[in-house]
């Protein structure tokens, strides 16, 4: 048999594509935000998001954004043609974070922010898909653009907003908001205040539209008995539930306060806990669990009301804070959530016993059998896009959940909280290939999510780790430093500019 002679232009083509392969595994900047037909994640500690332990080292490999296969490493193999490998020897690997209540900003009090510094933001801490809370019809343009790969961010489920003007005064408007709202798109429902007799409208309709809700229930008619009855997908925050275990059945507020108010509001909210009755308050779980109504508590987006100055100086603000947001942040009676007028320690002191019985109160729900998300509520109250993710990861550690649990309510539980379990939250053959690919072992140290990377002791040194370093969403590879890189000179430069635009509205 005569042997086959492989032609010049063919191995030419062969040392290059080896070339240029090595190039990137040596650069990662070089393909970092771009889409790749095939990638190998090799030799990772594998935690699947489903609850379960890690595992490994497993090799995942991904093809057309879908992983096909997960097997035991083997020998290391030189890339094909095609082929992205990315080393993850000494790493562990996870889903892509879910973040069940975000807001995609790009402005603030009406003062112009760029987009992708809250869509890169999110990529940076892991985030891979967002759950937009009262989307505006212009995020249906950032969810298709970034599904078209012109805009750098993660996968985003608009919920449009039950109360954009002009606001549904009978039952047949509350139909046909709903129905305007399927129709323009939006993948689900944001509720806030409203009655008894439009809620059950509103939730009948959006049933039959296949039209998912999620409710912060706020002081209001209406309480988390009510969200039990009409079959909410999800509770947001928490302030009904709390409200529907009082004795008396409404809150004991003093007769000057004003709802409109935020310091009023957010002050007494750190009351409201207190007054729930416990025997109540656990009928009310018992009721949310068999009702299947699920819980983000979003816990992190209240935590300046009882720790203020720490808050204030997140050493992440440094390199991160967009000015424009942080302009927002400040005291101002004009801004939501900028309340922090004449706080004082006896709000923080009444705010931390409020932790305490919410956490323990979240804490019991799942113990029930409940289902528990995770979201930030982020451009709000001192909290970045996506590191307030992170820290809500840490304050489900404080309510008492192990790290394997808390990475499943970011990662599988979002997922059922979406009604996307088939496809999304677990590292598993035929999932969407969302993951993340982290410098160190999150199970030991959550820290070790956060894009700033965290002090860790080695062989008796103290050296500098953690950072997420891959971000895989939409098939997409994003190495994690270069885009943290750009998310810090987008901060940078407009710092330097020092010339914050004029409100547009």
């Amino acid at each position: 048999m005569r042997n086959k002679l492989i032609s010049i232009p063919a191995v030419a083509a062969l040392l290059l594509s080896f070339s240029a392969q090595l190039f990137a595994q040596a650069n990662p900047a070089s393909i970092s935000g771009k889409r790749q037909k095939r990638i190998v994640v090799r030799n990772a500690m594998v935690i699947d998001g489903s609850g379960k332990p890690a595992a490994g080292p497993l090799d995942i490999t991904i093809e057309n954004d879908v992983i096909t296969r997960i097997a035991s490493s083997g020998p290391a193999k030189a890339a094909a043609a095609d082929e992205l490998i990315i080393d993850a020897t000494g790493k562990y690997v996870l889903p892509g974070l879910i973040n069940l209540h975000g807001h995609t900003q790009d402005e603030r009090a009406g003062v112009p922010q760029p987009v992708e510094y809250c869509t890169k933001m999110w990529l940076i801490n892991g985030i891979t898909t967002v759950r937009d809370a009262w989307a505006s019809k212009k995020v249906l343009g950032y969810r298709d653009q970034i599904a078209a790969g012109t805009l750098v961010g993660p996968r985003i489920f608009p919920y449009g907003g039950y109360f954009d003007g002009p606001t549904p005064a009978t039952a047949e408007q509350a139909r046909q908001r709903v129905r305007d709202l399927k129709a323009a798109g939006f993948d689900g429902i944001k509720l806030y205040t409203i009655d008894r007799d439009l809620m059950a409208a509103m939730m009948d309709e959006a049933k039959k539209q296949g039209m998912r809700v999620m409710h912060h229930v706020g002081v209001e008619e209406t309480n988390a008995w009510d969200d039990i009855k009409f079959g909410t997908t999800s509770i947001e925050h928490w302030y009904g539930i709390p409200d529907a275990a009082i004795e008396s059945g409404r809150q004991n507020f003093p007769s000057t306060y004003n709802y409109n108010n935020e310091v009023d509001r957010f002050r007494y909210a750190g009351r409201l806990w207190r007054e729930a009755d416990p025997a109540k308050l656990d009928k009310v779980l018992d009721a949310m669990v068999a009702a299947n109504v699920a819980w983000d508590p979003t816990l992190v987006i209240y935590e300046a009301s009882r720790d203020l100055q720490r808050a204030q100086t997140n050493p992440a603000f440094a390199e991160y804070l967009h000015p424009v947001l942080e302009e927002y942040f400040k005291p101002n009676p004009d801004n939501h959530g900028s309340y922090f007028i004449g706080w004082s320690s006896t709000d923080e002191t009444y705010w931390k016993e409020n932790y305490r019985i919410w956490m323990r109160a979240v804490y019991d729900f799942e113990k029930k059998g409940g289902l528990i998300g995770t979201g930030e509520d982020a451009g709000f109250i001192y909290q970045m896009y996506g590191f307030g993710l992170i820290r809500e990861l840490e304050l489900h550690q404080e309510a008492g959940f192990q790290p394997l649990k808390v990475i499943q309510h970011a990662t599988y539980n979002g997922a059922k909280i979406l009604g996307k379990e088939d496809m999304l939250g677990r590292i598993r053959v035929g999932y969407k290939a969302d993951l993340i690919v982290v410098n160190g072992n999150p199970l030991e140290n959550l820290k070790m999510l956060y894009p700033t990377g965290t002090d860790t002791v080695r062989e008796g040194k103290v050296v500098r780790g953690g950072g997420i370093e891959w971000t895989i969403a939409n098939g997409i590879p994003y190495h994690v430093p270069t885009l943290s890189a750009e998310v810090r000179k987008l901060v940078a430069d407009a710092r330097l500019s020092k010339s914050v635009a004029k409100p547009t509205k």
